[in-house]
Formats: C-alpha cells, structure tokens, sequence
C-alpha cells in the first residue's frame, strides 16, 4: 500500500501516524519528492482500512500495491535511483560504460586493457576473478589473485571495478570491490541474496537465463529488502529457441523495467549475443531504448583470450562502439 501525504504535513502527525504503522508490524519507505511525499508500507496491509487512513489530516490519498515487489516499485519510489559509484553515477539520466576482459589472466593484461577502455571513455572497469563456467575442465578463473590485480588496474587508472561473486563464503574477499556483480546463474540465489542486501555496496544483478522481469524484481527485492538500495539491474539475454546467437537480447526489457521500477537498467550485448560483431548495433540500440549504461567485454588479443573471445572486443573496436553509442544518447528514450 502507498500514502500519499499532503504538502506541508504536520511531522508530529507524520510521527504519531509511524509509530502506530509499526506497531501493526509495517515497515515503512519514506519517498520525498519535490512536490510529493510518498509513504510505502510493507508487510500484511490486508487489515489496514483505506476509508479510516483518508480520514486523517496528514494523507491526501491512499492505494493498494498487487505486485509483490514492493521496494523495488516506482509506485513506491516514482523518481529514478541514481547509484553512485565514487565519482560515476549511473541512472536518473547518467550513462556509463562498463568494460573489461571476461576473465583477468595477467597484470599486463588486465592493467593495458584498463587504460585503453579509460582512454576510450568507460567510466567502471569490470573483470571476472571467479567465473562460472558450464564446464568444469573450462578455465575457472584466478579467483582470490584476480580480486588482487583488479586493484592495481583500479590504483594505475582510478577506475571502480566490477567484479562477480560466485558464493556467500567469497563476501570477505569483496570488502574492496567497487561494484559486486551477481550472474545470471545466481539471480535465485536467495541466500546470497539476503547477505547482498545486509551490505551497502552497489549490485549489478543479472537476469536469469530464463527469467521473467517479475522474476528479476523479486531478486532486487530480496537484496532491497535486506536495505541495500544500491541495486543496478541486466538485461543480458535470455534462452529462446533462436540458435544463431548465444541469447536473445530482451531490449523491450529497458522501457518496461523503466516503467516498472525506479532501479536503473544496463545492457550486457556481449553476452547477449555471443558475437563481438553485434556488440556495436545491440550497444547503440539498447542506448536509443533508454539504458542507462552498457557492460561490454573488451580484450587486447580476443582470438587467445581464456574465456569468450568470440565476444570480446579489441580495444579499437570498443573505442569505435563507445563513440557511436555517445552519438546516439541525446536522442534517447527516455
């Protein structure tokens, strides 16, 4: 359910109204905008009467929420979140790029790359130091020493970084990362989940291969419920019974998250489509669409790289990509 109050409300009666809410076990979101100040309610609402609340001085109106994701909702929160990253914001109309190798090999590697994508105008730098592999003989990662190197490329070029969990027993080797990434294999990972939402830390959540965009609300609801609002939501493709690409690109996922959540929206084309070939036309197409950043893989040698080169971009062509997609953002949907 959502209140409604009335400008320039008494806060004693904002007060007396919050602790007799609490009292019937309902938490409470406050939302103030500019000229609205929205209170959500969260928790077994069905015995509040709406008749009884528009009779107090302090609500000017009153109405019940159906969708079970609550924190999550732009009904509850009608501006856009805009999670800040150090300097980079990404939301609320700022666009930034994320970009990087699938996998960190080497310092050399990972520290060339991350000046080229700096260079070339990504503002985050991702990396994976764990990576789920649906092989178990496929390489795995550098896991603990690949966290390590992915803080000297971010102490040589400034750059946050983004990086994938893979398991709750790995949180403490994340105390450092900038960004947490949850990949589309864990998206229903409650359990990891509820300790995402007990940090304050930004969290890149990824759609599930086959997950519907209730599914992916619920999952940042579970992280919100937790009070970590820092949540930044992927399209990153989903399983359909298309075969030339590796996924299928959801972009009709931008508009219709937009409208229902206030969370901002990235695209990932390079998983979605598996071919470093449609990265550019996916990337300025998720753009004009209205996302509100890109995460995008980049290697300096694509055909050697340990994981994805299929879909990995050389530095010159991430560069090529990044300025098509700065042409196309003022004319984006949004």
């Amino acid at each position: 359910m959502i209140l409604i109050l009335k400008e320039n409300y008494d806060k004693k009666q904002l007060d007396n109204l919050s602790d007799w809410l609490k009292a019937q076990d309902i938490e409470i979101h406050m939302c103030e905008g500019v000229h609205t100040t929205i209170m959500g309610l969260i928790g077994d609402t069905s015995s509040l009467d709406i008749d009884m609340l528009l009779t107090l001085d302090i609500v000017e109106s009153a109405k019940r929420i159906q969708e079970p994701y609550k924190n999550a909702n732009r009904k509850f929160h009608p501006q856009d979140t805009v999670v800040q990253i150090g300097d980079v914001k990404i939301g609320g109309g700022n666009f930034a790029t994320i970009a990087g190798p699938c996998s960190v090999e080497s310092e050399e590697q990972l520290c060339t790359i991350a000046e080229q994508v700096k260079a070339a105008g990504a503002k985050l730098l991702r990396g994976g130091a764990f990576k789920p592999r649906t092989s178990p003989y496929a390489f795995q990662g550098l896991r603990e020493t690949g966290i390590e190197l992915l803080l000297k490329a971010k102490e040589k070029t400034g750059l946050p970084i983004v990086t994938e969990i893979m398991d709750i027993s790995h949180l403490p080797l994340f105390e450092e990362v900038d960004v947490i990434q949850v990949g589309a294999r864990n998206m229903q990972n409650f359990e990891l989940l509820k300790e995402l939402g007990k940090t304050r830390k930004p969290i890149l959540l990824k759609r599930g291969l086959s997950s519907t965009l209730q599914e992916l609300l619920m999952s940042a609801e579970y992280i919100m419920a937790g009070g970590n609002e820092n949540v930044i939501l992927c399209e990153r493709g989903i399983r359909t019974f298309e075969t030339e690409t590796r996924n299928t690109l959801d972009l009709s996922a931008i508009p219709m998250l937009h409208q229902m959540s206030h969370l901002p929206v990235i695209i990932d084309p390079s998983h979605a489509t598996g071919i470093s070939k449609l990265v550019k036309p996916m990337s300025t197409a998720a753009a004009a669409a209205g996302a509100d950043g890109l995460i995008i893989e980049v290697h300096n040698d694509p055909k050697h790289a340990l994981c994805d080169g299929a879909q990995s971009l050389a530095p010159e062509q991430f560069a090529d990509v990044q300025k098509a997609v700065d042409a196309v953002l003022p004319f984006a949907c949004r």
